[in-house]
């Protein structure tokens, strides 16, 4: 494979890690996860992989600021404001949300990287990409030059970043000597999900790819993958069959809306930390993880009816536990 333009940012590999403890009753599965929690400390997660893409694609066209947006405790957001001071990069940053009276999880590192933030209320979110371009227009007025990174860094250039990462797993899967039925991860920007889908196509990688919604419906997952991908294809100039890309979308876990967790999947993050000792998010990876298990404790009622091996895809989100630490419970 033949890759374009990429910085070095994550730690790669990532491990695989078969669970031995999570109690899953009426269910022989065997659950692994793929541990991109562990890219790195304060840029952990799957953004980074994305990103290291992305701003290879900003340098290169001599970019001195970058400009992304996302929700106030956005995953991507954070991670893209650290390696932008890495960098030497100036980053601006557009949030849905009002600006709080305290700033918590991944909003106080956004700050503490030294990100300009400008806020926008959830009614006039609709023009956020409108007021990038906005913000591009007013830096080349003062002499520098902003590149823009979508959400979550899911566009055609982003995929790369699980195109790699499915390569990185096929060889993960040959050294365990394991071979998946099911691949899973949470989709919020679609960008994982979409590389997945096209990296596993790409290396052949056993198992199906399923994604758990954390917003919007699987109707928007479909068509924001499929003009991803042939945007991809389009600009790379490869010869993938873009009928051979099925997108899956699981939805029932979503909840009442994005970053608003049930009860029950509170309790799963609670039980997967004291059993594993693995950490999980209220706004992605827990809600992904407790539709993943349901689904396969239905057996062949569920969308993994006879599934030996599941591996499920940790994409970070630690630093969102702390501002919804009130909804926990450890009775």
């Amino acid at each position: 494979m033949q890759y374009p333009k990429r910085i070095q940012l994550a730690n790669l590999p990532t491990p695989i890690t078969k669970l031995e403890r999570f109690p899953m009753p009426g269910s022989e599965t065997q659950i692994w996860v793929k541990r991109d929690e562990l890219t790195g400390t304060e840029v952990s997660g799957n953004k980074i992989r994305k990103l290291e893409f992305s701003l290879a694609e900003a340098l290169e066209q001599g970019c001195d600021t970058v400009i992304t947006c996302g929700g106030l405790q956005s995953n991507h957001c954070r991670c893209t404001a650290i390696v932008c001071s890495r960098l030497g990069l100036k980053v601006h940053l557009i949030l849905r949300g009002d600006k709080p009276e305290q700033p918590g999880g991944n909003l106080l590192l956004d700050y503490l990287a030294g990100a300009q933030i400008t806020y926008v209320h959830p009614k006039d979110w609709d023009g956020h990409e409108d007021l990038a371009r906005e913000l591009q227009e007013d830096y080349a007025t003062r002499g520098s030059k902003a590149f823009f990174i979508p959400i979550g860094a899911s566009d055609e250039v982003g995929l790369w970043g699980y195109i790699a990462a499915s390569e990185e797993m096929k060889k993960d899967f040959e050294r365990l000597g394991m071979t998946p039925d099911y691949i899973v991860t949470a989709t919020g920007s679609g960008g994982t999900q979409g590389g997945l889908l096209v990296g596993s196509e790409l290396f052949g990688l056993p198992g199906k790819v399923l994604a758990f919604n954390v917003c919007d419906d699987g109707a928007y997952f479909d068509k924001k993958i499929h003009k991803d991908v042939a945007l991809w294809k389009q600009r790379y100039n490869t010869d993938l069959d873009l009928q051979k890309i099925e997108v899956n979308t699981i939805e029932g876990y979503m909840g009442e809306g994005y970053g608003i967790a049930s009860k029950s999947v509170f309790g799963t993050i609670v039980e997967l930390a004291r059993t594993e000792g693995l950490f999980l998010d209220p706004v992605y990876t827990g809600k992904a993880f407790h539709g993943m298990v349901k689904e396969i404790q239905k057996g062949k009622s569920g969308c993994m009816p006879d599934a030996d091996n599941v591996v499920f895809v940790h994409t970070g989100g630690l630093f969102g536990v702390f501002p919804q630490q009130d909804n926990f419970s450890f009775e």
